[in-house]
């Protein structure tokens, strides 16, 4: 019996991601794409963050009567660069003696790993959802910790602080430009030139990063046009979205914010939207 060629063939996907590329690509591929593999950012080491160590001192230093976790990854990443440190124990006693808020399951699933309880999380999956229930409730007078994922989030931390709180930002997973800004902007031309199918993004900064580097390198406008005409772009979920979509770029995105659920989406979407010949 002869095996059936898998959705994809014939087209060509372009991913943008550092961490998870692997089992990304992989998955692209056994439904027949061929990718292109172009980071568009790449993560700093986590037990090499002077950043993130200074963020964890800060809260060791004095109790948090708040900890709010946006990403279960971001989570675990946090706690298993203090353990390097020596400071994970003592990182757990303050998340465990202050009220905790998660953004969604996989924080909620990471935090009752380590035998903690959270006191709410935010049905919806989303850094709005979370930035109400805390205003609501009130932050005046207290001190929080604020786990962040890949990028600042200046208005949420700059609404804490407005209501009174003293916020310390935790990042792990900080963002710096790739290894090799020529393979992404061979992936820019290869998608202002037809050669790329679809671009896949799995974070806001790789998403925000393209256009950036596109912009320094005198393509974006026709990588705009691209992208906004037979270039499809497929996001894991509204935050990812959020750069390309403030540049009028449509989008598609999967019900759920996960990495299966996106690659099961452009296998559906990218056949009916470009047909091969």
């Amino acid at each position: 019996m002869t095996d059936q060629p898998g959705p994809l063939a014939g087209f060509t996907v372009g991913v943008t991601a550092e961490r998870r590329a692997d089992d990304f690509i992989t998955a692209l591929e056994r439904r027949g794409a061929t990718v292109r593999h172009a980071p568009t950012i790449r993560i700093v080491p986590l037990v090499d963050d002077d950043q993130l160590r200074a963020a964890t001192d800060a809260v060791l230093a004095d109790p948090i009567d708040l900890a709010v976790m946006t990403t279960g990854q971001g989570f675990r990443g946090w706690i298993t660069a203090a353990r390097e440190w020596g400071v994970g124990d003592a990182l757990l006693r303050r998340f465990g003696a202050a009220r905790l808020v998660v953004r969604g399951p996989k924080a909620k699933g990471a935090v009752r790993g380590e035998e903690l309880t959270e006191e709410w999380s935010a049905p919806e999956e989303t850094n709005a959802e979370v930035l109400d229930y805390l205003l609501e409730r009130g932050v005046a007078g207290l001190r929080v910790a604020v786990q962040l994922h890949g990028a600042p989030l200046p208005e949420f931390v700059g609404a804490l602080t407005e209501a009174g709180a003293s916020v310390v930002e935790a990042q792990p997973y900080r963002w710096l430009p790739p290894v090799d800004v020529d393979a992404v902007i061979r992936l820019v031309d290869g998608a202002i030139a037809g050669d790329v199918d679809a671009l896949a993004f799995t974070s806001a900064p790789a998403a925000a990063n393209l256009l950036t580097l596109a912009r320094e390198h005198d393509r974006q406008g026709p990588l705009l046009a691209a992208m906004r005409a037979h270039v499809v772009c497929a996001c894991v979920g509204p935050v990812t979205a959020a750069p390309l979509v403030e540049q009028n770029v449509p989008v598609i995105q999967p019900e759920r914010q996960r990495l299966g659920a996106l690659v099961k989406l452009i296998a559906t979407e990218l056949p009916t939207r470009k047909r091969v010949g």
